[in-house]
């Protein structure tokens, strides 16, 4: 049977995933963001434009957009802010991200880099307390965790490049929907009930969050924002500057400095911000190009390492079944997250050696390093740019909580953006309608090894601290062919590495492949979604070696293919996501031959 039909055969078996519970590898079970259970989705197609998000309110923003003849930026400004108020737990105005965008007219392709800094006045023993770290769940709920917001700089500079609707138009939907409010989801609700207890001890955030009796707000309940409708009003009108400066910048430090542990933010550190426009870290897999954001993100630079392992590897023949193919795919995993955990942090601080982590004979080297019937269990990083004696891994934890929205417009635009707060409602720091970030925990805690080996992803000023946000756009022929990200902390890259071999090795279609269960590894256990088809298989990796835990893994997958001028989406069936589209117009049957 050819590989395609074997798979196709397969997936009902593989998708048989039951309701997942509160999520999170158990090495970084802190303040993790939660899935929705499990909802058997088919592919949507479309002609002409398509916007995917993980909120149904955020998507019909992004598509009302679309429909206006906005261009693809725009599509993505507006789904942004409607999520910013509908899953506040996971991105908004406080935080920051990655947008990748390819430009259609003149096939330019820029990554817009919104990531959050570290204030002016941060020092790299910021979270030590003693000579040691602080308990992570310290550091989170802390003002010191706040890192200078991003991501309105970034949305504006994008708008600058590619807008075509005035900037004003793309922030009424959100304005709109927080005067006269929105039903709080089941996966809010029950997101807001797991971090109760930390959203109670910050009053601002209690009093949104909460009922008069200090419960989350119910199913159902019609939830309104007033301040948020009053900040985007004033970006509305004035531009970004109208938060960075002025009286809500200064709300912000306030906020900030009045926490039981203050952090040191200040309106310098926001009115100074700015995006970076960045060159995409590419690579080649089979007859494909990816592409992504680069450093300070590591998620695409991990995925490239990690295909790059995969192509000497017949996983086209394996399928999604096979033992073997997924012992070659967590082994790519570990040895990918070894070289994470050493070399990539921001690039304007340390030296990432990039062209040298994703040669060839290197990469071929690393895949060498796989056995085909034992786990190496930890794998050890390897020496590309001859810097493994100066470098010392880090001990940052990323928590999942982020979302991901992808657009193709009318005009040819695609767009790939992931944003993010970092823990589930970042630091529970609420000021002005929205939550900000905790994104400096994504730091490593201690900024040196107890050799003295300084950590590339130390706290240092300025600085951004590494992510592993993945949005991306593949190219098939030059071509976009496919863009796609999810949220998860550490384990996006895991994610959407998974996604790309559904795609482009096994010839699922984009929802088939989102769905496909989660399993990886991050260099520590392998990890598999408990609940899966993936049990039984996960018990055969145990004997080549492999220490198994099952565990709830929701991502929050969104993608788009784009193939002979149809438009195919997926969305993560483990969230709240939608895909919209002008629905794609019916193929002309073949012409009967006449008869002679």
């Amino acid at each position: 049977m050819p590989v395609k039909s074997r798979v196709a055969a397969m997936m009902a078996l593989l998708l048989g995933v039951s309701t997942p519970g509160v999520a999170a590898p158990a090495h970084e079970n802190l303040n993790p963001e939660i899935a929705s259970g499990f909802t058997t989705r088919q592919a949507v197609t479309g002609q002409g434009y398509m916007v995917a998000t993980a909120n149904p309110l955020a998507t019909q923003a992004g598509f009302e957009v679309l429909q206006a003849g906005g261009s693809a930026v725009d599509a993505a400004i507006a789904a942004q802010l409607v999520l910013g108020l509908t899953e506040p737990q996971s991105s908004g105005v406080g935080g920051g991200g990655f947008l990748v965008h390819y430009a259609a007219d003149n096939g330019q392709l820029r990554v817009y880099d919104s990531r959050e800094t570290a204030p002016a006045a941060a020092r790299s023993d910021r979270f030590l307390r003693d000579g040691r770290p602080l308990p992570f769940e310290q550091a989170v709920d802390n003002g010191l965790s706040v890192g200078t917001p991003g991501l309105l700089r970034g949305l504006e500079l994008a708008h600058r490049q590619h807008g075509v609707l005035p900037w004003r138009s793309l922030f009424q939907p959100a304005i709109e929907l927080a005067k006269a409010g929105f039903e709080v989801s089941p996966r809010l609700h029950a997101q807001i009930v797991q971090s109760r207890e930390a959203l109670a001890a910050q009053p601002a955030a209690a009093r949104y969050f909460l009922d008069e009796n200090g419960q989350p707000w119910p199913v159902g309940h019609v939830l309104k924002n007033p301040d948020y409708a009053v900040v985007l009003t004033r970006v509305a009108d004035q531009g970004a500057d109208a938060f960075y400066t002025g009286d809500i910048a200064r709300d912000i430090v306030a906020a900030v400095r009045a926490h039981p542990s203050p952090g040191d933010l200040s309106v310098e550190d926001l009115a100074t911000y700015r995006a970076q426009v960045r060159d995409a870290v590419c690579g080649d897999y089979r007859a494909y190009r990816i592409c992504g954001a680069p450093p300070p993100s590591s998620g695409p630079l991990a995925i490239l390492q990690m295909l790059g392992i995969l192509e000497h590897y017949p996983m086209g023949q394996l399928g999604p079944r096979s033992a073997q193919a997924w012992h070659y795919f967590t082994e790519a995993g570990r040895l990918a997250f070894a070289d994470r955990g050493l070399y990539v942090a921001d690039p304007a601080f340390v030296d990432v050696p990039m062209s040298e982590m994703l040669a060839p004979a290197y990469l071929a080297q690393r895949a060498s390093l796989i056995q085909l019937g034992r786990s190496m269990g930890t794998a050890r990083p390897g020496d590309p740019g001859k810097l493994i004696s100066k470098r010392a891994a880090g001990d940052a934890l990323e928590v999942p909580s982020t979302t991901h929205v992808v657009v193709a417009d009318a005009r040819g635009n695609v767009l790939s953006m992931t944003n993010s707060i970092e823990s589930a409602f970042g630091s529970k720091i609420f000021v002005r309608g929205f939550l900000l970030n905790n994104e400096l925990t994504d730091f490593s805690l201690s900024p040196e090894d107890s050799q003295g080996r300084l950590v590339a992803n130390r706290v240092e000023p300025g600085k951004r601290p590494r992510s592993s946000m993945a949005p991306i756009i593949v190219f098939r022929d030059g071509r976009p062919y496919l863009a796609v990200g999810s949220p998860g902390g550490s384990a996006i890259i895991n994610y959407v590495a998974k996604t790309l071999v559904g795609v482009l090795d096994w010839d699922l279609d984009i929802q088939q492949a989102i769905a496909l269960p989660n399993i990886g590894s991050r260099n520590q256990a392998t990890e598999v979604e408990k609940g899966s088809a993936l049990t039984e298989l996960g018990r055969l990796l145990q004997g080549l070696g492999h220490e198994v835990k099952f565990i709830d893994f929701p991502s929050g997958i969104q993608g788009i293919v784009m193939e002979d001028g149809v438009l195919t989406g997926g969305a993560d069936p483990r969230r709240e996501g939608l895909v919209l589209a002008p629905p794609a117009a019916p193929r002309e049957p073949p012409v009967a031959a006449a008869a002679p």
